[in-house]
């Protein structure tokens, strides 16, 4: 959902999403998820109340008439026929439908809490599906190295200083489109992110990063840029948006052969947490400070062990070497002769 969209939905939901935004100081994208799921839910509900006709395009049906009324008639029975659908006709996952769950819950919690529903709250009873915890995918320490040696073109100091910061700092894409020089304290070796709810963090930066940041602020366009304490620039001399930073990433996913893998922005980030806590001297929560998670069990997914550090482990373990010998007669012994209770 665009943001200019917000304002083709229900007068409620604009209401609630204001709330986010100015009082839970939730970020713009964030609001922007939520609205994008009422917007979905409340065009299947016009469907499925029968107030538009059954073979309406839903992407295309106009929720802004929807009312008071309307919404405060909505079961928690007509929520799940709504997760059902985003199972069988859109094929969401687990993990999808769940937040879909939250947005309509937080929603309804929403009307409670400003006393505009007329009754109980039934929606607050609404189970989010439950999805297997599936372990973060992530490069390979090799695989990264492979990724940043591909990197190449009139840009290669850009996009490298990009990757390098993905892969060294694990902070997600909207708090890297958002540094400003500013930002950055080359000596202090620091760099200070904005993430989610607008929650500010300080990221200490290694040699290897900062060389990269440094290598590509000699040769930053300074002719007609329009955002001058941006980091990165598009070619346009513009801040650099998420659109373009997935695409360069895809680019070089593509050029080392690790394209149509799953990978992606997103996974450089569980990239940057793994090899930290497999190859450094890392405890969970210092990784939970450095990626800004405020629950400790986010962070825990990234403590999973490859299958050689869990035959270390096993080699390691110090009854390993021991070796007891048994003498078969006297096992055949007891065998025939079981001790007798004292």
């Amino acid at each position: 959902m665009r943001e200019e969209e917000i304002y083709s939905l229900p007068p409620l939901v604009i209401s609630f999403l204001n709330y986010l935004g100015g009082t839970l100081n939730k970020s713009q994208l964030t609001v922007l998820e939520y609205g994008s799921d009422l917007r979905l839910f409340f065009r299947f509900m016009k469907i499925h109340k029968k107030a538009v006709p059954a073979d309406s395009e839903i992407d295309e049906i106009d929720i802004s008439d929807i009312d008071r009324g309307f919404i405060c008639s909505l079961t928690l029975e007509d929520a799940y026929a709504f997760l059902a659908y985003c199972r069988n006709k859109r094929n969401n996952d687990s993990s999808a439908r769940a937040r879909k769950a939250v947005s309509i819950k937080r929603f309804y919690k929403f009307l409670e809490i400003q006393n505009i529903l007329s009754g109980k709250n039934m929606i607050a009873f609404l189970d989010a599906p439950k999805g297997k915890k599936a372990l973060p995918k992530y490069l390979t320490l090799e695989q990264s190295l492979s990724l940043l040696s591909a990197v190449d073109g009139k840009n290669k100091e850009r996009d490298f200083c990009i990757l390098t910061i993905f892969l060294n700092c694990g902070i997600r894409l909207a708090e890297l489109v958002g540094i400003n020089i500013s930002d950055i304290s080359f000596d202090n070796k620091t760099l200070k992110v904005t993430g989610k709810g607008n929650k500010e963090r300080i990221v200490y930066l290694n040699d290897s990063t900062l060389k990269a940041i440094k290598s590509y602020l000699a040769v930053k366009p300074k002719d007609g840029v329009k955002d001058r304490d941006a980091l990165f620039l598009s070619n346009r001399g513009t801040r650099i948006s998420r659109e373009s930073v997935q695409k360069m990433t895809e680019k070089y996913l593509q050029k080392t052969g690790l394209g149509n893998m799953g990978f992606s922005v997103h996974k450089l980030r569980h990239t940057a947490a793994t090899l930290m806590y497999q190859y450094g001297n890392t405890d969970v929560l210092q990784i939970k400070s450095l990626l800004g998670h405020e629950n400790l069990a986010t962070t825990e997914i990234y403590t999973h062990l490859n299958d050689n550090q869990v035959r270390q482990a096993v080699d390691s373990n110090p009854l390993n070497n021991i070796k007891i010998d048994f003498d078969d007669d006297s096992d055949e012994t007891d065998e025939e002769n079981p001790a007798q209770d004292d």
